[in-house]
């Protein structure tokens, strides 16, 4: 599908309406308040590491776009592991998590960390007793009838992740009719972006997070992680990966699935001859990364 979608666009980008296909971040979405500030404690909570030294926030900054800054993260003993953290700023918009798909939902994603003996490497019946004997006994059973369960901290900290939303970037405030929210050659890097075909797979209200793609469509990406056929075994899924969001990626730098580069001109160079096939002039880059930056914005609830 991404790739028929993407001859569509190559054929014909330049008489697509883009607005059709992105639309704003909203500005607020549902959740439980409640919930949420019992998440927003767990997700800053090493307890949740088997030994006491990494929470989730370690590997997500939430001023310094949602990630890390690193080519991979760190786990418990010092562990590194094999794939680049993506930011958690709006995964609520995802359609499934991390880069191969596994986790169908945010709870699903926020409990595999924790198991993860290269991450957190705890278990949930040694974790729960832990919990049990801190004020988060009180804290939950005050929220959910049966106290501390498995099921029980993901929701919490699904709910708070929920939450990190980033609307009324530049670009959003274009969409919104605010015609000066952005500048011409923002504006021209827009059409680029289109037009080049990028929007084939970056869409939506995140830009991205709502398909799977094979990264190398045109051109081998000498990738070593094989992505979603690690979940399916099929071998079509070889080398396929969820589509990662754009917003705020100039502050989620390195990029790609294995941060291969720290340098969103060489981010988007690299998309051009791996996913296009497509000649790009510098000074089309230039705009295309000023489009880029003009999806960056503060986290709007935290």
């Amino acid at each position: 599908m991404p790739f028929l979608f993407l001859a569509f666009f190559l054929l014909f980008g330049s008489s697509v309406n883009a607005r059709e296909l992105i639309s704003p971040i909203p500005q607020t979405v549902e959740y439980s308040v409640n919930k949420a500030l019992l998440g927003k404690s767990l997700f800053n909570d090493t307890q949740l590491s088997k030994d006491n030294t990494v929470s989730c926030a370690t590997c997500h900054h939430l001023k310094e776009g949602g990630d890390d800054g690193l080519k991979f993260s760190f786990g418990i003993m010092g562990q590194e592991g094999n794939i680049n953290s993506p930011t958690v700023l709006n995964s609520t918009f995802n359609f499934v998590q991390f880069w191969d798909g596994r986790a169908k939902s945010l709870e699903d994603q926020a409990l595999q960390p924790i198991e993860n003996p290269v991450e957190m490497g705890y278990n949930f019946p040694d974790l729960i007793v832990r919990l049990k004997k801190t004020t988060y006994n009180k804290e939950f059973s005050q929220i959910y009838e049966d106290g501390i369960t498995k099921r029980n901290i993901a929701n919490a900290i699904a709910e708070y992740e929920k939450t990190l939303i980033t609307p009324n970037a530049p670009f959003d405030r274009y969409l919104n009719g605010d015609a000066d929210a952005i500048d011409a050659d923002t504006k021209e890097g827009y059409k680029l972006f289109k037009n080049k075909g990028c929007i084939a797979c970056h869409q939506g209200q995140n830009i991205g997070g709502n398909m799977y793609s094979t990264f190398g469509v045109i051109k081998s990406s000498k990738s070593e992680n094989i992505g979603r056929f690690n979940v399916t075994k099929r071998e079509k899924d070889r080398f396929s990966f969820k589509v990662p969001t754009l917003r705020n990626i100039e502050h989620t730098a390195p990029y790609f699935h294995d941060g291969r580069t720290s340098s969103l001109y060489e981010a988007v160079e690299i998309m051009a001859m791996v996913q296009l096939g497509r000649d790009i002039s510098k000074d089309e880059i230039d705009k295309i990364v000023l489009f880029l930056r003009s999806l960056s914005a503060p986290i709007m609830l935290d």
